[in-house]
C-alpha cells in the first residue's frame, strides 16, 4: 500500500464498499423472510427451501476457495466493479423466474440463490482486502466499521420487509425482492467512477522456512475465524427459533428484542471498536471466552430472563470475532494478499454453515430420546426444549476451542515475529 497517496483519492471507493456490504445483507436475511410465504404459494417443503440455505454458504465457499487457490487468475478490480450487478442479477432471477414460470418456482430459486451468493462470496473475498489496500490512518477502524454495516443491514432489511409486506401483502413478495435488486445498482455505479487500490494477488517471497511459519500462521488464524463464526452464526441463526420454542416467547417480540436486538449490539460493538480499539487480542479473548459463558447460561438456565439476555448478549461477545481475526492477521502477516482473505472467507463461511448444521441435528437426536423426556418431566420441559438446550450447550464448545487457539496463536505470533516480518 503506498501510503503517499492521499486518502482523499479513495473516499468515494471506500464509501462504494460500505453500500456494497451493507446491501449485501439482504442476500442473508431477505429470503429465509419468505419461506413460508414461497412455500404456500408455490408448495415447496421446508427441505427445500432449507436447501436453499445449504446452496448458498456451498457456493460462498466454492468461490472463496476458487480465489484462494487462482487468485492470480483473477482481475480485483474488475471483478469488485461487476459484483453489485451479479447481486442484482441474481435477486431478479429469484423474483421473476418463480413469477413468470410457476412450474419451475423452485428451479427460479436456485438459480437466483446461486447467483446472488457467487456475489455473496466475492463480497468477503474482495472487500476486505480493498478496504485494508486504501490509504488511511487507523485501518483498524475501517476493517471494523465495514463488518458493522452488515449486522446494521440485516436490522434495516429486517425492518424494512416487514413492513413491506404487512402494508402490500405477502402475495407482492416479488416486487419486494425486485426493489431490493435496485440497491446495489448504486454501489456499481459509485466503482465504476471511483479509483481502485492496487491489492497483492501473489503471495510475498519468502525463504523456505518463513513459508512455512507464514503457512502455519494462515492455518491458525482460519482456525480462529473458524471457531469465531461458529459462535456468532449458531445464535444468530437459531435465535428466533430459540426464544419461541424453548423460552415460549411470541414470534414477533421474540424476533423485535431477540434477533433485533442481536443484531444491534453486534454492529455497536463494531462501530465502538472502529471508535476506540487498539488492541485486538484484548477484544478476541474476552470475546470468545464470554460467548461460551453466555452459551452455557443459555443452555442451563431454567428462567427466561437470563436466557433471554444471554442470548442477546453472544451478540455483543462475538461481534469481534469474524473481523478481528482478520485484523489480528494483518497486524502479524505482513501484506497477506487477496488469496490469504479469501481462505479466511471460507473458514469463516465453512463455521457459518457448519454449525447451525449441527445444532439441528444434536436437537433433533436429543429431543428424540428417552433421557430428554425424563429430564424435561423433570424441570416441566418439553423434549424439544431439552433438545434446544443440550444444543446451545454443545455450541459452548466452538468459542471454548476458539479460546483456547487464539491463547496459542498469540503466543506463535510473540515468538515467529521475525520470521513473519521477512
Amino acid at each position: 500500500m503506498n501510503q503517499s497517496q492521499p486518502q482523499d483519492k479513495f473516499r468515494r471507493t471506500r464509501f462504494a464498499c460500505y453500500t456494497a456490504y451493507f446491501t449485501m445483507s439482504s442476500i442473508f436475511c431477505v429470503p429465509p423472510l419468505l419461506f413460508v410465504t414461497l412455500r404456500e404459494r408455490f408448495g415447496l417443503s421446508y427441505t427445500l427451501l432449507g436447501s436453499l440455505v445449504l446452496i448458498n454458504f456451498c457456493t460462498q465457499m466454492g468461490i472463496d476457495l476458487i480465489f484462494t487457490l487462482f487468485t492470480k487468475h483473477f482481475n480485483p478490480k474488475k471483478v469488485v466493479r461487476i459484483m453489485p450487478l451479479i447481486t442484482s442479477a441474481g435477486l431478479a432471477s429469484y423474483a421473476l423466474i418463480p413469477s413468470l414460470f410457476p412450474n419451475l418456482a423452485y428451479l427460479g430459486l436456485v438459480i437466483g440463490t446461486i447467483v446472488f451468493s457467487v456475489s455473496a462470496g466475492l463480497s468477503e473475498v474482495l472487500l476486505s482486502p480493498t478496504i485494508a489496500a486504501m490509504p488511511s490512518d487507523n485501518p483498524q477502524r475501517d476493517m471494523s466499521f465495514l463488518h458493522s454495516l452488515y449486522a446494521f443491514g440485516v436490522c434495516t432489511m429486517v425492518l424494512f420487509s416487514t413492513l413491506f409486506l404487512r402494508l402490500f401483502g405477502s402475495e407482492n413478495w416479488a416486487y419486494l425482492i425486485l426493489l431490493l435488486a435496485t440497491l446495489p445498482v448504486f454501489s456499481a455505479i459509485l466503482f465504476m467512477i471511483s479509483p481502485m487500490p492496487d491489492m497483492d494477488t501473489t503471495p510475498p517471497e519468502a525463504g523456505q522456512k518463513s513459508s512455512r511459519v507464514r503457512s502455519l500462521a494462515m492455518a491458525l488464524c482460519v482456525g480462529c475465524i473458524f471457531f469465531g463464526s461458529c459462535a456468532e452464526n449458531s445464535m444468530s441463526n437459531w435465535i428466533s427459533g430459540y426464544m419461541e420454542n424453548a423460552l415460549h416467547i411470541p414470534k414477533m417480540l421474540g424476533d423485535i428484542l431477540g434477533v433485533a436486538m442481536f443484531a444491534i449490539l453486534l454492529g455497536l460493538v463494531r462501530i465502538l471498536y472502529a471508535r476506540f480499539g487498539k488492541n485486538v487480542f484484548r477484544i478476541l479473548l474476552p470475546g470468545m471466552l464470554g460467548s461460551a459463558i453466555c452459551y452455557i447460561v443459555v443452555g442451563l438456565s431454567p428462567a427466561v430472563f437470563p436466557a433471554f439476555v444471554a442470548c442477546i448478549l453472544i451478540g455483543a461477545c462475538t461481534a469481534m470475532l469474524w473481523p478481528g481475526t482478520l485484523i489480528m492477521m494483518e497486524e502479524n502477516l505482513p501484506n497477506p494478499g487477496v488469496a490469504a482473505y479469501a481462505l479466511m472467507a471460507a473458514g469463516g463461511d465453512l463455521g457459518a454453515s457448519f454449525a447451525p448444521q449441527l445444532m439441528g441435528v444434536v436437537i433433533d437426536r436429543v429431543s428424540a430420546t428417552p433421557i430428554a423426556e425424563e429430564i424435561g418431566h423433570t424441570f416441566g420441559l418439553s423434549p424439544e426444549q431439552i433438545g434446544l438446550k443440550a444444543a446451545m450447550l454443545v455450541t459452548a464448545l466452538f468459542p471454548l476451542f476458539g479460546t483456547l487457539l487464539l491463547v496459542v496463536t498469540v503466543r506463535f505470533f510473540k515468538r515467529n515475529r521475525h520470521n513473519l516480518a521477512l
